[in-house]
């Protein structure tokens, strides 16, 4: 997996979990995503770095604006393509990790033409 890709999947995991609980730890990203909790702190510092994510004194990790924009197209895209897989009949589980790869390397472009080609056509 290369760095952006993790990148773009800890930020969509910080959204999500930010959706269901009140505040957002470490370790909860690495319940989310199987991690390591070593290894979230070191996403954690980078993603401060880049200043996606900001991280108070009480360890709650927040996504910044840049950071939810990236989470927010990075979440869509998934959502959609999970769908679209399982309105044709794959299997769930299946639909939710293709739709991960796919999220991270489809250009903007595409992924718009084909969110107004679905729409259009009323596919769900």
């Amino acid at each position: 997996m290369d760095q952006k890709q993790s990148s773009e999947d800890y930020l969509e995991a910080i959204l999500v979990l930010s959706e269901r609980l009140p505040v957002v730890r470490s370790v909860d990203i690495a319940n989310e995503l199987g991690f390591k909790k070593p290894s979230i702190s070191v996403a954690m510092k980078k993603l401060r770095e880049k200043k996606l994510v900001t991280v108070n004194d009480s360890g709650f990790i927040y996504l910044t604006d840049a950071g939810k924009a990236i989470a927010e197209e990075i979440y869509e895209r998934h959502t959609l393509f999970t769908k679209w897989l399982t309105k044709l009949g794959v299997d769930s589980t299946i639909a939710a990790n293709d739709a991960c790869r796919i999220e991270h390397a489809i250009s903007k472009e595409s992924f718009e033409a084909i969110k107004k080609y679905i729409k259009l056509k009323s596919l769900f």
